[in-house]
């Protein structure tokens, strides 16, 4: 009957939970204004969620910062599983992934460039179509970037373009790091991926094509660094370069 399967798609999103994934390091000032939004707009949109800070042994604190957060906000909410040092975005994602007990996982930027208000747009959109993974696109619809000189525009752009010519990976935006994937996807993701720094989301969203998993898109605004210092220099982009060269060759 209509009624019993719409109850039943009812308690299936009542039972969807959302782990959201912070890799942090050196972002102290930051980490209680994403935390505070992160809270505000899961709150407002009734999704079940946890905050899972994965902080890298930042010299500036940020783990004493993330502890008066779990004080305020509760142990359930605000999850803390530091690491002695710094060790990398791919295997934080598989740290954090080991500790959620979501069915979902958002992996976002806890420098403030990503905002927590597009994350019921994401969720909508992997409910609409079911989707294994959703991306936040900065190049589709009413996308954009904000506060970047013409240099990073048009590294990211370049990076981009040339991505999209090697590689043909059905997703408009590669090199960001705002998404949604359903757990066990992201877990079979990453443990395929060799790749490390920028390429890895690249990388993410090759192979999610490769195995067949299906891509919805969300367009976002993403606003440079609020506090802090960007972590985009010339030999990451020289390693950017290599690693999809590495990646053209074996896909």
């Amino acid at each position: 009957c209509a009624d019993c399967s719409r109850g039943g798609k009812r308690n299936r999103e009542e039972a969807d939970k959302y782990s959201v994934l912070l890799p942090t390091y050196n972002e102290r000032e930051n980490l209680p204004l994403i935390v505070w939004l992160l809270v505000k707009y899961f709150g407002e949109s009734g999704y079940n969620y946890e905050i899972i800070v994965i902080d890298d042994g930042s010299p500036d604190g940020t783990l004493q910062i993330a502890e008066q957060l779990q004080k305020i906000y509760g142990d359930d909410k605000i999850v803390l599983r530091p690491r002695a040092k710094k060790l990398g975005l791919g295997t934080a994602y598989i740290h954090g992934i080991k500790h959620a007990t979501g069915n979902f996982i958002i992996i976002m930027d806890a420098d403030l460039s990503h905002h927590p208000k597009f994350i019921p747009e994401f969720i909508k959109k992997q409910k609409e179509g079911g989707y294994d993974l959703v991306s936040g696109t900065r190049y589709r619809g009413d996308g954009g970037v904000y506060g970047w000189d013409l240099r990073r525009k048009l590294i990211s752009r370049g990076a981009n373009f040339v991505t999209q010519v090697l590689l043909r990976p059905g997703a408009s935006d590669l090199t960001g790091s705002f998404r949604l994937y359903k757990k066990d996807v992201l877990e079979r993701l990453v443990e395929r991926c060799v790749s490390k720094g920028y390429v890895f989301q690249m990388e993410m969203i090759v192979r999610a094509r490769q195995l067949g998993y299906t891509i919805g898109e969300v367009p976002i605004s993403f606003v440079d660094r609020v506090y802090g210092e960007s972590k985009l220099g010339g030999n990451e982009i020289v390693s950017f370069l290599k690693g999809l060269l590495t990646l053209f060759a074996t896909t």
